[in-house]
């Protein structure tokens, strides 16, 4: 159970995004100003730039990754994504690459060679767009997320685990998920479990509890269970873990794939540090890395 795997074409590694999408995602950031649907939702679309990055060789994108997000709110538990990339949850990142929905263009705030913070205009591509409204079916993502990784397991036994990555603003509306987040991370390939990636955002401000390894740190029930839902960091990634993160965060055994109260600049952390395997993030977005 080494998690070392680095994706290539012949063993894939899959990353499936679970956001909620439910009426109290139209809150704003307190950074931002954002809506927390606005502000997940610029993340997860950097992050697909990101992995298509990745992916990309002189001949092409090639498929090191299979990419989904499942959505849960106004409609129930459905494919969050749209047009090319509706009929299945899963898509390999080359078709990923070619279906955006449109290209927006942005401002992005860069660093200089002098060191100066400029806007420059990008290109932006949008795969995923936001939705608010309706209820928590939160136990409902997690069984739909069974139900796609399960296969794909069997599909790839030789591949990185997947890493599902569950986006949440509040309590699930449809029972306790945790026995189904149990059977998730009991999936397994031969290079190690599943890993059931959890992070709580707020619009409330004040401190986020990041990557925490003992559930007496965390204030509430609800904030425990998504803690006890979340997989154990392995070792083997722990230093790819901090050079993501740039030695913020103090690794432990029992560190957990968790965040709770996480702000505009934990989403970004959180995604990176879940869709990296075994690999430092590459990037950098708006100055941050």
């Amino acid at each position: 159970m080494s998690y070392s795997v680095v994706p290539n074409r012949a063993n894939p590694m899959a990353v499936l995004f679970v956001v909620d999408q439910s009426g109290s995602m139209t809150d704003k950031m307190p950074k931002t100003g954002n809506t927390k649907a606005d502000q997940v939702a610029t993340v997860i679309n950097k992050m697909f730039s990101e992995l298509i990055t990745k992916a990309r060789k002189q001949e092409g994108v090639r498929d090191y990754y299979d990419v989904g997000v499942i959505g849960y709110g106004y409609k129930g538990v459905y494919n969050a994504l749209q047009g090319a990339l509706s009929s299945q949850i899963l898509n390999p990142i080359s078709k990923i690459s070619a279906n955006p929905l449109r290209v927006e263009q942005r401002m992005n705030e860069v660093v200089t060679a002098t060191g100066d913070l400029v806007q420059v205009p990008e290109s932006f591509p949008i795969w995923f767009d936001p939705v608010a409204t309706g209820g928590t079916p939160m136990s409902g993502a997690m069984k739909l997320a069974a139900e796609t990784i399960a296969p794909w397991c069997d599909a790839h036994p030789t591949s990185f685990p997947p890493v599902i990555i569950h986006i949440t603003d509040g309590e699930y509306g449809d029972g306790d998920p945790s026995q189904i987040a149990e059977g998730i991370r009991s999936f397994t390939t031969s290079d190690g479990n599943v890993l059931l990636c959890n992070l709580h955002i707020s619009s409330e401000g004040g401190n986020s509890i990041a990557f925490p390894d003992n559930a007496d740190v965390l204030p509430n029930d609800f904030a425990r269970t998504l803690f006890n839902m979340s997989s154990v960091i392995p070792e083997s990634m722990h230093q790819s873990v901090r050079d993501t993160l740039g030695g913020e965060v103090e690794l432990t055994p029992g560190t957990r794939f968790f965040t709770f109260n996480g702000n505009e600049i934990d989403i970004v952390k959180f995604l990176r540090v879940g869709t990296q395997g075994t690999q430092p993030a590459m990037i950098t977005y708006g100055g941050e890395r």
